[in-house]
């Protein structure tokens, strides 16, 4: 979950004005990126083999 703090230095990056899909679009982009980064601290990573190992899996 995002802190009010985050999301407020977040904001101040975005332009001046722009229209509410654009807003949600960030939004939504903005939650994603920190639950990856809370994944990543927290050590919950998969390895380059793995992945590696599930993109041949998706082209089959």
């Amino acid at each position: 979950m995002i802190t009010k703090a985050k999301l407020k230095a977040h904001i101040d990056q975005f332009p001046d004005e722009l229209s509410i899909d654009e807003l949600i679009d960030r939004l939504v982009f903005i939650d994603k990126l920190e639950k990856r980064i809370e994944k990543s601290e927290s050590g919950d990573i998969i390895s380059e083999k793995e992945v590696e190992q599930e993109m041949k899996e998706w082209f089959r």
